[in-house]
Protein backbone atom coordinates (compact mmCIF):
# COMPACT_ATOMS: atom_id res chain seq x y z
CA UNK A 1 0.00 0.00 0.00
CA UNK A 2 2.67 2.67 0.84
CA UNK A 3 4.49 1.60 -2.31
CA UNK A 4 1.47 2.19 -4.25
CA UNK A 5 0.91 5.84 -2.42
CA UNK A 6 4.53 6.82 -2.98
CA UNK A 7 4.11 5.82 -6.42
CA UNK A 8 0.82 7.60 -7.34
CA UNK A 9 2.43 10.68 -5.53
CA UNK A 10 4.73 10.69 -7.74
CA UNK A 11 3.33 10.15 -11.33
CA UNK A 12 1.14 13.29 -9.80
CA UNK A 13 4.61 15.56 -9.66
CA UNK A 14 5.02 14.02 -12.72
CA UNK A 15 2.45 15.07 -14.47
CA UNK A 16 2.35 18.82 -13.05
CA UNK A 17 5.65 19.52 -14.93
CA UNK A 18 5.04 20.81 -18.23
CA UNK A 19 9.11 20.63 -19.29
CA UNK A 20 8.71 16.55 -18.44
CA UNK A 21 8.19 14.16 -21.87
CA UNK A 22 6.99 11.38 -19.97
CA UNK A 23 4.13 13.03 -17.82
CA UNK A 24 1.42 11.56 -19.50
CA UNK A 25 3.14 8.28 -20.07
CA UNK A 26 0.73 5.00 -19.82
CA UNK A 27 3.24 2.86 -18.16
CA UNK A 28 4.09 3.53 -14.19
CA UNK A 29 6.75 3.81 -12.03
CA UNK A 30 8.53 0.33 -10.60
CA UNK A 31 9.65 0.17 -7.20
CA UNK A 32 11.44 -2.99 -7.21
CA UNK A 33 13.65 -1.81 -9.66
CA UNK A 34 17.11 -1.13 -8.04
CA UNK A 35 19.74 1.13 -9.10
CA UNK A 36 20.11 2.49 -12.89
CA UNK A 37 23.07 3.50 -14.85
CA UNK A 38 22.73 5.55 -17.97
CA UNK A 39 25.71 5.61 -19.98
CA UNK A 40 26.49 8.55 -22.55
CA UNK A 41 24.95 10.47 -20.30
CA UNK A 42 26.48 13.80 -21.47
CA UNK A 43 25.11 13.36 -24.87
CA UNK A 44 22.12 14.10 -26.78
CA UNK A 45 19.66 11.37 -25.43
CA UNK A 46 21.75 10.43 -22.24
CA UNK A 47 20.99 14.34 -21.12
CA UNK A 48 17.34 14.44 -21.62
CA UNK A 49 16.81 11.09 -20.00
CA UNK A 50 18.34 11.41 -16.73
CA UNK A 51 15.97 13.97 -15.52
CA UNK A 52 12.94 12.00 -16.50
CA UNK A 53 14.41 8.93 -14.40
CA UNK A 54 14.81 11.04 -11.37
CA UNK A 55 11.27 12.63 -11.41
CA UNK A 56 9.98 9.19 -11.38
CA UNK A 57 11.66 8.36 -8.54
CA UNK A 58 14.31 5.89 -10.02
CA UNK A 59 18.15 6.10 -8.16
CA UNK A 60 20.29 7.23 -10.76
CA UNK A 61 23.94 6.54 -11.86
CA UNK A 62 25.68 8.27 -14.47
CA UNK A 63 28.94 7.08 -16.62
CA UNK A 64 30.72 10.29 -17.79
CA UNK A 65 34.10 10.39 -19.67
CA UNK A 66 34.84 14.01 -18.07
CA UNK A 67 34.03 15.64 -15.00
CA UNK A 68 31.95 18.54 -14.02
CA UNK A 69 28.29 16.27 -14.50
CA UNK A 70 27.92 15.56 -10.29
CA UNK A 71 26.18 18.70 -9.84
CA UNK A 72 23.92 18.51 -12.84
CA UNK A 73 21.48 16.45 -11.44
CA UNK A 74 21.09 16.53 -7.86
CA UNK A 75 20.65 13.34 -6.08
CA UNK A 76 22.18 11.35 -8.87
CA UNK A 77 25.98 9.86 -8.44
CA UNK A 78 27.99 10.65 -11.30
CA UNK A 79 30.64 7.93 -12.14
CA UNK A 80 33.96 8.32 -15.05
CA UNK A 81 34.42 5.55 -16.79
CA UNK A 82 35.29 4.70 -20.74
CA UNK A 83 33.18 1.60 -22.22
CA UNK A 84 36.96 0.56 -23.28
CA UNK A 85 38.33 0.14 -20.00
CA UNK A 86 37.29 -3.03 -18.15
CA UNK A 87 38.43 -2.12 -15.00
CA UNK A 88 36.30 1.41 -14.90
CA UNK A 89 33.04 -1.07 -16.02
CA UNK A 90 33.23 -2.47 -12.97
CA UNK A 91 33.34 0.13 -10.90
CA UNK A 92 30.28 1.85 -12.89
CA UNK A 93 28.35 -0.98 -13.07
CA UNK A 94 28.83 -1.87 -9.85
CA UNK A 95 25.46 -2.64 -7.66
CA UNK A 96 23.38 -1.67 -10.50
CA UNK A 97 20.36 -3.90 -12.14
CA UNK A 98 19.60 -1.92 -15.46
CA UNK A 99 22.01 -0.30 -17.65
CA UNK A 100 21.13 1.95 -20.36
CA UNK A 101 23.77 1.91 -23.38
CA UNK A 102 23.74 5.12 -25.28
CA UNK A 103 27.32 5.23 -26.47
CA UNK A 104 28.50 5.99 -29.77
CA UNK A 105 31.36 7.06 -30.99
CA UNK A 106 30.14 9.26 -34.34
CA UNK A 107 32.58 11.59 -33.44
CA UNK A 108 35.58 9.98 -34.64
CA UNK A 109 34.54 9.91 -38.01
CA UNK A 110 33.71 7.20 -40.74
CA UNK A 111 37.33 5.55 -40.54
CA UNK A 112 37.25 5.31 -36.58
CA UNK A 113 33.58 4.92 -35.05
CA UNK A 114 33.18 1.51 -35.84
CA UNK A 115 35.42 -0.81 -34.14
CA UNK A 116 35.89 1.97 -31.39
CA UNK A 117 31.60 0.93 -30.97
CA UNK A 118 31.94 -2.72 -31.65
CA UNK A 119 35.04 -2.89 -28.58
CA UNK A 120 33.20 -1.08 -26.54
CA UNK A 121 29.78 -2.82 -26.44
CA UNK A 122 31.94 -6.27 -26.24
CA UNK A 123 33.41 -5.38 -23.03
CA UNK A 124 30.00 -4.08 -22.05
CA UNK A 125 28.39 -7.01 -22.49
CA UNK A 126 31.17 -8.98 -20.77
CA UNK A 127 31.23 -6.84 -17.71
CA UNK A 128 27.41 -6.56 -17.37
CA UNK A 129 27.36 -10.32 -16.99
CA UNK A 130 30.27 -10.83 -14.55
CA UNK A 131 28.41 -8.13 -12.52
CA UNK A 132 24.77 -9.72 -12.31
CA UNK A 133 23.20 -6.77 -14.63
CA UNK A 134 19.71 -8.00 -15.01
CA UNK A 135 18.94 -6.08 -18.20
CA UNK A 136 20.41 -3.70 -20.87
CA UNK A 137 18.24 -1.33 -22.92
CA UNK A 138 19.89 -0.25 -26.00
CA UNK A 139 18.91 2.56 -28.67
CA UNK A 140 20.33 1.87 -32.00
CA UNK A 141 19.32 2.30 -35.82
CA UNK A 142 16.47 1.36 -38.01
CA UNK A 143 17.97 -0.48 -41.03
CA UNK A 144 18.55 -4.60 -41.67
CA UNK A 145 21.65 -5.67 -41.19
CA UNK A 146 21.45 -8.22 -43.74
CA UNK A 147 20.95 -5.61 -46.36
CA UNK A 148 23.88 -2.99 -47.99
CA UNK A 149 23.63 -0.66 -44.75
CA UNK A 150 25.63 2.79 -44.55
CA UNK A 151 28.97 1.98 -42.39
CA UNK A 152 26.91 4.14 -39.21
CA UNK A 153 23.71 1.88 -39.71
CA UNK A 154 25.70 -1.43 -39.78
CA UNK A 155 27.74 -0.44 -36.48
CA UNK A 156 24.49 0.56 -34.72
CA UNK A 157 23.31 -3.07 -35.71
CA UNK A 158 26.66 -5.06 -35.02
CA UNK A 159 26.59 -2.91 -31.76
CA UNK A 160 23.13 -4.33 -30.86
CA UNK A 161 24.77 -8.04 -31.89
CA UNK A 162 27.45 -7.75 -29.65
CA UNK A 163 25.13 -6.91 -26.83
CA UNK A 164 22.86 -9.86 -27.10
CA UNK A 165 26.07 -12.41 -27.74
CA UNK A 166 26.28 -11.66 -23.57
CA UNK A 167 23.97 -13.23 -21.23
CA UNK A 168 22.09 -10.33 -19.78
CA UNK A 169 19.12 -10.11 -21.37
CA UNK A 170 18.69 -6.74 -23.52
CA UNK A 171 15.83 -4.20 -25.05
CA UNK A 172 16.82 -3.04 -28.22
CA UNK A 173 14.90 0.19 -29.43
CA UNK A 174 15.70 1.26 -33.46
CA UNK A 175 15.18 4.60 -34.58
CA UNK A 176 15.87 6.78 -37.86
CA UNK A 177 16.20 10.55 -37.56
CA UNK A 178 15.27 11.76 -34.37
CA UNK A 179 13.76 15.51 -34.58
CA UNK A 180 14.36 18.33 -31.45
CA UNK A 181 15.86 21.11 -30.54
CA UNK A 182 19.70 20.45 -30.30
CA UNK A 183 19.57 17.44 -32.04
CA UNK A 184 22.36 16.75 -35.07
CA UNK A 185 19.60 15.48 -38.01
CA UNK A 186 17.49 18.76 -36.74
CA UNK A 187 20.18 21.20 -36.81
CA UNK A 188 21.35 19.78 -40.24
CA UNK A 189 18.22 19.92 -42.18
CA UNK A 190 17.37 23.47 -40.81
CA UNK A 191 20.16 25.03 -41.38
CA UNK A 192 20.17 23.86 -44.86
CA UNK A 193 16.79 24.93 -45.75
CA UNK A 194 17.10 28.34 -44.19
CA UNK A 195 20.59 29.17 -45.79
CA UNK A 196 20.40 27.39 -49.33
CA UNK A 197 18.06 28.91 -52.09
CA UNK A 198 18.82 26.46 -54.71
CA UNK A 199 18.88 23.14 -53.22
CA UNK A 200 20.31 19.84 -54.67
CA UNK A 201 18.21 16.74 -54.81
CA UNK A 202 20.43 13.65 -55.51
CA UNK A 203 18.19 10.08 -55.96
CA UNK A 204 18.96 9.31 -52.14
CA UNK A 205 17.14 12.27 -50.95
CA UNK A 206 14.33 10.76 -52.37
CA UNK A 207 14.34 7.70 -50.12
CA UNK A 208 11.42 7.50 -47.47
CA UNK A 209 12.32 7.71 -43.50
CA UNK A 210 10.35 8.03 -40.91
CA UNK A 211 11.66 10.33 -38.13
CA UNK A 212 10.68 10.52 -34.70
CA UNK A 213 10.61 13.54 -31.90
CA UNK A 214 13.14 13.43 -29.62
CA UNK A 215 10.11 13.01 -26.76
CA UNK A 216 8.67 10.33 -28.10
CA UNK A 217 12.18 8.52 -27.79
CA UNK A 218 12.61 9.48 -24.04
CA UNK A 219 9.03 8.06 -23.87
CA UNK A 220 9.74 4.98 -25.41
CA UNK A 221 13.67 4.35 -23.37
CA UNK A 222 11.56 5.10 -19.84
CA UNK A 223 8.54 2.90 -21.31
CA UNK A 224 10.61 -0.23 -22.04
CA UNK A 225 12.05 0.10 -18.48
CA UNK A 226 8.57 0.00 -16.55
CA UNK A 227 7.50 -2.96 -18.91
CA UNK A 228 8.43 -6.10 -18.07
CA UNK A 229 7.08 -7.52 -21.59
CA UNK A 230 9.99 -5.34 -23.40
CA UNK A 231 12.84 -7.79 -21.72
CA UNK A 232 14.70 -9.18 -24.27
CA UNK A 233 13.35 -7.97 -27.31
CA UNK A 234 13.56 -5.73 -29.88
CA UNK A 235 11.62 -2.72 -31.04
CA UNK A 236 11.06 -0.54 -34.05
CA UNK A 237 10.17 3.26 -32.66
CA UNK A 238 9.16 5.61 -35.28
CA UNK A 239 6.92 8.76 -35.67
CA UNK A 240 3.27 9.38 -37.24
CA UNK A 241 5.01 9.94 -40.71
CA UNK A 242 7.04 8.23 -43.61
CA UNK A 243 8.35 11.19 -45.49
CA UNK A 244 11.18 10.97 -47.86
CA UNK A 245 13.85 13.51 -46.88
CA UNK A 246 13.27 15.82 -49.83
CA UNK A 247 9.86 16.74 -47.88
CA UNK A 248 11.44 16.84 -44.83
CA UNK A 249 13.38 20.03 -46.45
CA UNK A 250 10.14 21.11 -47.52
CA UNK A 251 8.40 20.90 -44.83
CA UNK A 252 11.07 22.62 -42.54
CA UNK A 253 11.58 26.01 -45.26
CA UNK A 254 7.77 26.16 -45.44
CA UNK A 255 8.01 26.93 -41.34
CA UNK A 256 10.99 29.31 -41.83
CA UNK A 257 9.51 30.76 -44.60
CA UNK A 258 11.95 30.30 -46.96
CA UNK A 259 11.28 30.08 -50.84
CA UNK A 260 13.88 27.35 -52.17
CA UNK A 261 14.32 25.79 -55.24
CA UNK A 262 14.71 22.01 -55.60
CA UNK A 263 16.61 20.81 -58.04
CA UNK A 264 16.98 16.89 -58.92
CA UNK A 265 20.74 16.45 -59.92
CA UNK A 266 22.49 12.87 -60.97
CA UNK A 267 25.50 13.82 -59.17
CA UNK A 268 25.27 11.52 -55.80
CA UNK A 269 28.76 11.52 -54.48
CA UNK A 270 27.55 11.79 -50.23
CA UNK A 271 31.08 12.96 -49.12
CA UNK A 272 30.99 16.18 -51.60
CA UNK A 273 27.31 16.88 -50.08
CA UNK A 274 28.71 16.14 -46.03
CA UNK A 275 31.45 18.26 -47.14
CA UNK A 276 29.13 20.97 -47.95
CA UNK A 277 26.75 20.45 -45.48
CA UNK A 278 29.29 20.96 -42.69
CA UNK A 279 30.26 24.22 -44.42
CA UNK A 280 26.92 25.48 -44.03
CA UNK A 281 25.50 23.76 -40.53
CA UNK A 282 26.89 24.18 -36.95
CA UNK A 283 27.71 19.99 -37.68
CA UNK A 284 31.51 19.16 -38.18
CA UNK A 285 31.86 16.99 -41.37
CA UNK A 286 33.27 14.21 -38.56
CA UNK A 287 29.09 13.78 -37.83
CA UNK A 288 27.85 14.98 -41.14
CA UNK A 289 29.21 12.64 -43.06
CA UNK A 290 28.37 9.52 -40.97
CA UNK A 291 24.96 10.79 -40.36
CA UNK A 292 24.36 11.60 -44.39
CA UNK A 293 25.77 8.46 -45.74
CA UNK A 294 23.05 6.75 -43.98
CA UNK A 295 20.47 8.28 -46.42
CA UNK A 296 21.03 5.89 -49.13
CA UNK A 297 19.06 3.71 -47.13
CA UNK A 298 15.44 3.54 -46.57
CA UNK A 299 14.70 3.70 -42.75
CA UNK A 300 10.85 2.78 -41.91
CA UNK A 301 9.48 0.77 -39.30
CA UNK A 302 8.51 -2.92 -40.31
CA UNK A 303 7.02 -3.72 -36.76
CA UNK A 304 4.79 -1.81 -34.46
CA UNK A 305 4.44 -4.27 -31.48
CA UNK A 306 5.75 -1.58 -29.30
CA UNK A 307 2.68 0.63 -30.08
CA UNK A 308 0.38 -2.24 -28.17
CA UNK A 309 2.61 -2.26 -24.57
CA UNK A 310 3.15 1.49 -24.39
CA UNK A 311 0.10 2.97 -25.96
CA UNK A 312 0.58 6.45 -26.76
CA UNK A 313 0.46 8.92 -30.19
CA UNK A 314 3.85 9.95 -31.09
CA UNK A 315 4.32 13.32 -32.87
CA UNK A 316 4.08 13.87 -36.78
CA UNK A 317 7.37 15.44 -38.24
CA UNK A 318 5.64 18.63 -38.20
CA UNK A 319 4.68 18.65 -34.62
CA UNK A 320 8.32 17.99 -33.74
CA UNK A 321 9.33 20.22 -36.03
CA UNK A 322 7.36 23.31 -34.04
CA UNK A 323 8.21 22.14 -30.78
CA UNK A 324 12.13 22.32 -31.78
CA UNK A 325 11.71 25.81 -33.32
CA UNK A 326 9.65 26.73 -30.03
CA UNK A 327 12.77 25.35 -27.67
CA UNK A 328 15.24 27.55 -29.23
CA UNK A 329 12.93 30.74 -29.29
CA UNK A 330 12.46 29.98 -25.41
CA UNK A 331 16.32 29.59 -25.53
CA UNK A 332 15.44 26.72 -23.76
CA UNK A 333 17.32 23.69 -25.05
CA UNK A 334 18.44 20.98 -22.54
CA UNK A 335 20.86 18.77 -24.44
CA UNK A 336 22.41 19.26 -27.74
CA UNK A 337 24.52 17.21 -30.30
CA UNK A 338 28.00 19.48 -29.58
CA UNK A 339 27.34 18.17 -25.74
CA UNK A 340 29.14 15.21 -26.81
CA UNK A 341 33.20 16.18 -27.05
CA UNK A 342 35.07 16.17 -30.00
CA UNK A 343 37.65 13.54 -30.42
CA UNK A 344 40.79 14.58 -28.87
CA UNK A 345 38.81 16.49 -25.97
CA UNK A 346 39.46 13.80 -23.19
CA UNK A 347 42.84 12.26 -24.40
CA UNK A 348 44.31 16.55 -23.91
CA UNK A 349 45.52 17.63 -20.59
CA UNK A 350 43.42 20.32 -19.04
CA UNK A 351 45.25 23.58 -17.97
CA UNK A 352 45.67 22.57 -14.17
CA UNK A 353 46.60 19.32 -14.73
CA UNK A 354 50.04 20.84 -16.79
CA UNK A 355 53.36 20.36 -14.71
CA UNK A 356 54.13 24.00 -15.74
CA UNK A 357 52.20 26.48 -17.08
CA UNK A 358 52.25 26.91 -21.00
CA UNK A 359 55.71 29.18 -22.33
CA UNK A 360 53.25 30.98 -24.32
CA UNK A 361 50.82 33.53 -22.47
CA UNK A 362 49.31 37.09 -23.52
CA UNK A 363 47.10 38.72 -20.50
CA UNK A 364 45.00 42.10 -20.44
CA UNK A 365 43.21 43.78 -17.93
CA UNK A 366 41.82 47.09 -17.38
CA UNK A 367 39.93 48.34 -14.43
CA UNK A 368 36.22 49.12 -13.81
CA UNK A 369 34.15 49.96 -10.96
CA UNK A 370 31.09 47.44 -12.52
CA UNK A 371 30.09 45.01 -10.09
CA UNK A 372 31.71 41.54 -10.70
CA UNK A 373 28.23 40.27 -11.33
CA UNK A 374 27.41 42.23 -14.19
CA UNK A 375 30.97 41.41 -15.42
CA UNK A 376 30.34 37.98 -15.04
CA UNK A 377 26.70 37.59 -16.82
CA UNK A 378 28.28 39.82 -19.65
CA UNK A 379 31.46 37.90 -20.19
CA UNK A 380 28.85 34.90 -19.94
CA UNK A 381 27.08 36.38 -23.25
CA UNK A 382 30.10 35.92 -26.07
CA UNK A 383 29.69 33.36 -28.89
CA UNK A 384 27.39 32.27 -30.53
CA UNK A 385 25.03 34.26 -32.94
CA UNK A 386 25.47 37.36 -30.97
CA UNK A 387 29.19 37.40 -31.26
CA UNK A 388 32.21 38.50 -29.38
CA UNK A 389 30.80 42.02 -29.16
CA UNK A 390 34.54 43.36 -31.07
CA UNK A 391 36.06 42.25 -33.94
CA UNK A 392 33.66 39.82 -35.15
CA UNK A 393 34.66 39.13 -38.52
CA UNK A 394 38.05 38.18 -37.48
CA UNK A 395 36.24 35.76 -35.02
CA UNK A 396 34.00 34.18 -37.74
CA UNK A 397 37.04 34.32 -40.05
CA UNK A 398 39.13 32.18 -37.91
CA UNK A 399 36.44 29.31 -37.25
CA UNK A 400 35.45 29.43 -41.00
CA UNK A 401 39.01 28.33 -42.27
CA UNK A 402 38.84 26.16 -38.86
CA UNK A 403 35.92 24.41 -40.96
CA UNK A 404 37.91 24.10 -44.16
CA UNK A 405 40.49 22.48 -42.72
CA UNK A 406 37.60 19.99 -41.03
CA UNK A 407 37.52 21.27 -37.67
CA UNK A 408 34.87 22.65 -35.66
CA UNK A 409 34.46 25.68 -36.65
CA UNK A 410 32.61 28.76 -34.94
CA UNK A 411 29.48 27.72 -36.52
CA UNK A 412 28.53 25.46 -33.64
CA UNK A 413 27.56 28.59 -31.48
CA UNK A 414 26.13 28.18 -28.04
CA UNK A 415 23.44 25.56 -26.44
CA UNK A 416 21.88 28.28 -24.59
CA UNK A 417 22.28 32.34 -24.66
CA UNK A 418 20.85 32.34 -20.78
CA UNK A 419 22.74 29.83 -19.11
CA UNK A 420 26.37 28.26 -19.02
CA UNK A 421 27.85 24.87 -17.41
CA UNK A 422 31.20 22.51 -17.23
CA UNK A 423 31.82 21.31 -20.81
CA UNK A 424 29.22 23.59 -22.43
CA UNK A 425 30.41 24.68 -26.20
CA UNK A 426 31.22 28.41 -26.95
CA UNK A 427 31.82 28.56 -30.18
CA UNK A 428 35.30 26.80 -30.86
CA UNK A 429 35.59 26.46 -27.58
CA UNK A 430 34.16 24.20 -24.70
CA UNK A 431 34.30 25.48 -20.95
CA UNK A 432 36.97 23.92 -18.81
CA UNK A 433 35.99 25.69 -15.59
CA UNK A 434 33.58 28.00 -14.57
CA UNK A 435 33.29 29.98 -11.06
CA UNK A 436 30.15 32.17 -10.71
CA UNK A 437 31.97 35.85 -10.82
CA UNK A 438 35.40 34.80 -10.32
CA UNK A 439 36.62 32.86 -13.81
CA UNK A 440 35.42 31.72 -17.40
CA UNK A 441 37.96 28.94 -18.49
CA UNK A 442 37.69 28.01 -22.03
CA UNK A 443 39.58 24.93 -24.12
CA UNK A 444 40.10 25.46 -27.84
CA UNK A 445 38.81 22.40 -29.83
CA UNK A 446 40.52 24.38 -32.94
CA UNK A 447 42.60 21.96 -35.06
CA UNK A 448 45.57 23.77 -33.89
CA UNK A 449 49.38 23.03 -33.47
CA UNK A 450 49.31 23.10 -29.95
CA UNK A 451 46.79 23.31 -27.54
CA UNK A 452 45.09 26.90 -26.37
CA UNK A 453 43.07 28.17 -23.47
CA UNK A 454 40.96 31.67 -23.07
CA UNK A 455 40.41 32.57 -19.46
CA UNK A 456 38.46 35.19 -17.94
CA UNK A 457 39.21 36.64 -14.64
CA UNK A 458 37.74 38.58 -12.46
CA UNK A 459 39.92 39.84 -9.25
CA UNK A 460 38.32 42.05 -6.61
CA UNK A 461 39.83 45.58 -4.61
CA UNK A 462 38.78 47.46 -2.24
CA UNK A 463 36.52 50.05 -4.44
CA UNK A 464 37.33 48.40 -8.20
CA UNK A 465 38.00 45.37 -10.01
CA UNK A 466 40.35 44.17 -12.57
CA UNK A 467 38.90 42.71 -15.52
CA UNK A 468 41.14 40.68 -16.87
CA UNK A 469 41.39 38.07 -20.28
CA UNK A 470 45.03 35.53 -20.71
CA UNK A 471 45.63 33.81 -23.75
CA UNK A 472 47.69 30.37 -22.94
CA UNK A 473 49.19 27.86 -25.85
CA UNK A 474 50.72 25.16 -25.21
CA UNK A 475 53.41 23.59 -28.09
CA UNK A 476 56.50 22.43 -29.17
CA UNK A 477 56.53 21.90 -32.52
CA UNK A 478 58.06 24.51 -34.97
CA UNK A 479 54.90 25.19 -36.66
CA UNK A 480 52.91 25.63 -33.07
CA UNK A 481 55.25 28.22 -32.68
CA UNK A 482 55.14 30.28 -35.78
CA UNK A 483 51.77 30.04 -35.21
CA UNK A 484 51.49 31.94 -32.27
CA UNK A 485 53.90 34.51 -33.46
CA UNK A 486 51.63 35.48 -36.45
CA UNK A 487 48.86 35.49 -34.02
CA UNK A 488 50.96 38.07 -31.65
CA UNK A 489 49.94 41.11 -33.10
CA UNK A 490 46.30 40.93 -33.27
CA UNK A 491 46.43 39.82 -29.42
CA UNK A 492 46.33 43.38 -28.25
CA UNK A 493 43.66 44.88 -30.45
CA UNK A 494 40.95 41.87 -30.02
CA UNK A 495 41.40 40.89 -26.65
CA UNK A 496 41.79 44.59 -25.58
CA UNK A 497 39.12 45.77 -27.46
CA UNK A 498 36.99 42.59 -25.95
CA UNK A 499 37.53 43.84 -22.54
CA UNK A 500 36.15 47.12 -22.85
CA UNK A 501 32.90 45.56 -24.66
CA UNK A 502 32.55 43.07 -21.89
CA UNK A 503 32.98 46.33 -19.77
CA UNK A 504 30.50 48.46 -21.85
CA UNK A 505 27.94 46.17 -21.92
CA UNK A 506 28.02 44.73 -18.42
Amino acid sequence: MYKDTVARGRQEQIADDENLFCADLPTRFQPSIGSILVTGASGYIGGRLVPELVARGYKVRVMVRSPGYDTRWPGVEAVMADALDAGQLKTALKDIDIAYYLIHSLHLGPRKFAAADIKAARNFARIAAEMGLKRIIYLGGLGDIRSSLSSHLRSRAEVAVELSRGSVPVTILRAAIIVGSGSASYEIIQHLAMRLQVVLIPWWATNRCQPIAVRDVIKYLVGVLETPETKGRSFDIGGKDILTYETMLKTLARRLRKKSIFIPVPFSNIKFYAYLASLLTPVPISLTECLMESLKNEVVCQDDTIKTLIPFEPLSYKEAVIRAMSREKQDSIYTRWSDAHFPTYEAAVKLGELQKRPAYKVSYSIVTEKGASGLFTSICRVGGRRGWFHSNWLWRLRGLIDRVLLGVGSARGRRSYSTLKINDVIDFWRIEDIQENKRLLLRSEMRLPGNAWLEFNIMEEKDHRHLSVSAYYDTESIFGKIYWYICLPLHHFVFYNLLKAIEKKS
